[in-house]
This record gives C-alpha cells, sequence and structure tokens, in this order.
C-alpha cells in the first residue's frame, strides 16, 4: 500500500497555481502590449521606429533596475542571438500594426508564433495526446472564426512583416526554454537590443514624432507589458512544451479585444463571445494535458 506524502501534494499544487499564475499575467501584459501599441499609433502622433526605441529601452531600464534591487550584475547576460530575435519582434510589430486591423494582424502575429513553436516542438520529439490535440484544434477554430470571415484583406507588405514579428517572437520564447536565470537573461537581451533599434531607426530619423502621449504608451509597454511580462515569460515557459506554450498564447488576441470592449467602446458581438469560449477553452484543455516525449 502507497501512502501519498501530503507535503509532496502541497508543494506540487503551489507549483502548479504558481506556474498558472505567471502565464495569466504574461497573456495579459502581452494583450497590454497589443492595445498600447494601437492606441499610440492610431490615436497619437508618434511613429513607429519611435515607439520601437522607447518600449526597448525602458524596457531595458526597469530590467536593469529589478537587477540591481537584486545585486545581480547584468554585464555579459543574454545573448545577441536573444537580442536579435527580441529586436525584430518590436520593431517588425510597430512597423506591421500602422497599416492593419486589430484582429488581422494578431492573427498573423500569434499564427506564425504557434507554427513555429510547434514545429520546433515536433522537431524535438514532443507529441500531442488527444485532449491537446482536440484543445489545439478548438482554439485555434475559435480564433479563426472571430478574425478570417470578417477581416479585409491585409496590406501584403505590412501582413509580411507581422509574420516576421510572429516568427521573431517564437524564437525568443524558445530562447528562454533554456535560460538560468530569466529576469537577468531578459534584461540583458533587452540591454543589447537597444543599438539594434537605434541603428535600424537612423533611416526613419526625419519621420521621427515625439508626442508626449504617445510616449507615456510606449514607456507602459516597454516597462511593464514587455520588461516584467517577458522575465515571467521566460520562467513560465521553461515548464511549458513547445505546443502548449505556443497555445497558450492564442489566447491575446482574444484578451486585447475584449480590452478594447472595455477601454475603447468596441461593440461585443456574439462572434467575440463564442470566440472566446472556444479559444480560452481550448487553451484549458491544452495546458491540463501533459507532455509526452
Amino acid at each position: 500500500m502507497t501512502i501519498s506524502n501530503p507535503v509532496t501534494k502541497a508543494s506540487s499544487s503551489s507549483a502548479a497555481a504558481r506556474l498558472i499564475a505567471m502565464i495569466c499575467f504574461a497573456m495579459l501584459a502581452f494583450a497590454a502590449n497589443s492595445l498600447l501599441c494601437r492606441l499610440a499609433l492610431k490615436h497619437t502622433d508618434i511613429d513607429a521606429a519611435s515607439f520601437s526605441v522607447v518600449r526597448l529601452a525602458s524596457g531595458a531600464l526597469v530590467l536593469w533596475f529589478l537587477c540591481a534591487l537584486r545585486r545581480t550584475s547584468t554585464i555579459g547576460k543574454g545573448s545577441w542571438q536573444g537580442a536579435a530575435a527580441l529586436f525584430v519582434y518590436v520593431f517588425a510589430f510597430s512597423f506591421a500594426y500602422r497599416h492593419l486591423e486589430t484582429g488581422t494582424g494578431a492573427l498573423l502575429l500569434f499564427g506564425a508564433v504557434q507554427l513555429s513553436m510547434v514545429l520546433y516542438g515536433m522537431f524535438k520529439g514532443e507529441r500531442m495526446r488527444k485532449r491537446a490535440i482536440v484543445g489545439f484544434v478548438l482554439a485555434l477554430a475559435g480564433l479563426l472564426s472571430l478574425l478570417l470571415p470578417g477581416a479585409a484583406s491585409p496590406d501584403a507588405l505590412s501582413a509580411l512583416t507581422m509574420l516576421l514579428s510572429g516568427l521573431a517572437w517564437g524564437i525568443y520564447s524558445l530562447f528562454g526554454k533554456g535560460g538560468v536565470d530569466p529576469l537577468v537573461t531578459t534584461a540583458g537581451n533587452f540591454i543589447r537590443s537597444i543599438p539594434l533599434v537605434l541603428i535600424a531607426s537612423l533611416p526613419f530619423l526625419s519621420g521621427l514624432h515625439w508626442d508626449s502621449l504617445g510616449m507615456l504608451y510606449a514607456l507602459l509597454s516597454g516597462a511593464l507589458a514587455s520588461g516584467v511580462g517577458y522575465a515571467v515569460w521566460y520562467i513560465a515557459v521553461r515548464d511549458l512544451a513547445a505546443f502548449q506554450a505556443a497555445t497558450v498564447q492564442l489566447s491575446v488576441p482574444i484578451l486585447a479585444s475584449l480590452a478594447g470592449i472595455v477601454l475603447l467602446d468596441e461593440s461585443l458581438s456574439l462572434r467575440m463571445v463564442l470566440a472566446s469560449v472556444g479559444v480560452l477553452g481550448g487553451v484549458a484543455l491544452v495546458l491540463g494535458s501533459k507532455q509526452r516525449a
């Protein structure tokens, strides 16, 4: 007769609750990034390059400060590969949203994310159980039902730019699975990304606009939604299979749309409700599935 250890069970439950809390926080931060970028580029005069510079610089500053409080050095931390992926994601994301509808952009972004991460997981030998497959299909179907039927044909160049952004974010997330100290690694990546975004912004110097409200949105996006949000995601992603990390991010377009309804007085449709149930329900099934190699 096997006697279960209540301490072990409590510890396991606590770890699971902590993981779920981190995932929820990270997804809310990702949704906030979409909302803040949309607000800045559509309702203020700030340009995409300036938004990208402020977002990465403020994120780097906050993360450096958090590491300083821990008395942890950021010198030599992170990697140029991670910084490059982060820079490409942020820069392409900002420019793509100038000419894309929010829903269309979110579909392209997170479609590219899930595709890159699931394909990587399959290449590494990860397999989905039946419940996970059902959840993945349900989440994807819910997202497509919301975004595809009513979406206008996107601008071709902007669509390709957003796909590039999603691919870069998928790569960045996969880099996070091997990190030892997520906070320091994220700080190092943000710091390394600053010279990259400054160099990339040089061709756009004549079109730079430093709008005060747009700057505020960029600061919030960089310091909180990006800096802190990505550090938390780097911690959580280490305990998720690649297909789980990909699928859970499909909830971000739904969360961003719901935030738009509450904060921007956007309409709530039956399709939105059904799609939300499909996506979030599918994500729950995938998270409930255990990885099988």
